[in-house]
């Protein structure tokens, strides 16, 4: 199964793009879904059809879903919660901080990240094309799985050790506990959470796809997802340009604008290297049903097909250094030195960019050699690891 994401600045076209990628890719024999996890749902304008929490099929082989939080929670958080706020409750707790601690930190968009879990085991589409929310709601969900780590450490030992303490005095005063079996269910949880994440980081199972318009302000919010999204090791694979006024546009009241769509072309390309630049032009009728939807994905794709990968998309990597050490190299595109800050505490290392930030969880090649040299180079954080004979001799 390939599973495609869009994101984006809000009103660059995310969900037109979408809708238009989705149809293509049911029209090429692919069994498709497209599912919205943006709050704002629009996929059912995009349509002009009505779409519910549970996939809608609109055409041959092409489903729609926009995810519902409510319902979302219900099939997939309400249980584990009630058990865990079971767990904690007692006549000397108030039912505020018991409700408090049993708060997953991004509990709404892990919900998304569950749905694609779903589809991916159950196999039963060939490509799962993700309408996303705007960048900083996306970038909230794609971290979801590195941030919640820490609350679920201490969720844990918390949780045990109220089941020590309070379980015996419940079952003295005749009480019946529900939260025996919580934190087997959240490791569950945290393991799904996992998986998902190496999911979305194989280029070779998805792909990020940026959309923008040719507007500098759009273009640089969307430079900052791209380090972000190479901060947290997710791959992109194409750049798609939305709205491009198009060169058969003569009228020269358009003439200034058509020179800046240009100049700002030429910044994208320059910008974003190697990544393929996929453009659309602003259509003379509004991204609305079927008909308009094909017109959208054929001038945006020609002949390609949408499903396939359209770059390697390499994030961060572990090289040989000269000395029998390693090199952790991480991509960050339109970084300065002074936003970066590195921190290590035992095989976590965390790298944070300005207020975003990645805990790494160092493979047992690294995790017993200290730091040596950090260098930012070439758009690119380059931490070394000198060999552990050579750590020894300069203690």
């Amino acid at each position: 199964m390939r599973i495609i994401v869009h994101t984006g600045k809000g009103g660059t076209g995310k969900t037109s793009i979408s809708a238009a990628t989705a149809l293509r890719c049911a029209q090429a024999g692919l069994k498709t879904l497209v599912l919205s996890t943006d709050a704002a749902h629009s996929l059912a304008d995009a349509f002009e059809r009505d779409i519910g929490p549970e996939p809608v099929a609109l055409a041959p082989k092409l489903w729609a879903q926009e995810v519902d939080l409510r319902h979302s929670m219900d099939r997939y958080w309400g249980d584990i919660q009630r058990r865990l706020l079971a767990m904690f409750h007692h006549p000397e707790l108030e039912d505020l901080v018991a409700g408090e601690v049993t708060l997953l930190p991004g509990l709404e968009e892990g919900a998304h990240l569950l749905w694609l879990h779903h589809y991916y085991e159950r196999g039963d589409f060939d490509v799962l094309v993700v309408d996303a929310a705007p960048t900083a709601e996306t970038l909230r969900l794609l971290s979801l799985p590195d941030v919640t780590r820490w609350w679920f450490n201490r969720i844990v030992t918390l949780a045990r050790g109220a089941s020590r303490v309070l379980g015996p005095l419940n079952r003295a005063m005749g009480k019946d506990r529900e939260g025996g079996d919580a934190v087997a269910q959240l490791e569950m949880l945290f393991a799904t959470l996992d998986r998902v994440r190496e999911l979305l980081a194989d280029p070779q199972t998805s792909s990020m796809r940026l959309v923008v318009n040719p507007e500098r302000m759009v273009i640089r919010e969307t430079q900052r997802t791209w380090t972000c999204l190479n901060l947290y090791g997710y791959a992109v694979d194409a750049i798609l340009c939305n709205r491009v006024l198009p060169e058969e546009v003569r009228d020269p009241w358009f003439a200034a604008a058509k020179q800046r769509h240009a100049e700002n072309l030429a910044l994208i390309r320059e910008s974003f290297g190697e990544l393929p630049l996929l453009t659309a032009p602003l259509l003379g009728v509004e991204a609305g049903g079927l008909a308009s939807l094909q017109q959208l994905g054929d001038a945006l794709y020609g002949q390609r097909n949408p499903a396939d990968p359209m770059h390697d998309g390499a994030t961060h990597r572990i090289s040989s250094a000269p000395d029998g050490g390693y090199v952790l190299s991480v991509p960050l595109p339109f970084t300065r030195h002074d936003d970066l800050d590195l921190f290590r505490e035992r095989d976590e290392l965390t790298l944070q960019v300005g207020r975003w930030r990645r805990n790494f969880v160092l493979p047992h090649t690294l995790a017993g050699l200290e730091i040596g040299v950090a260098r930012f180079e070439d758009a690119c954080l380059k931490i070394h690891f000198p060999a552990a004979d050579r750590t020894s001799a300069a203690r």
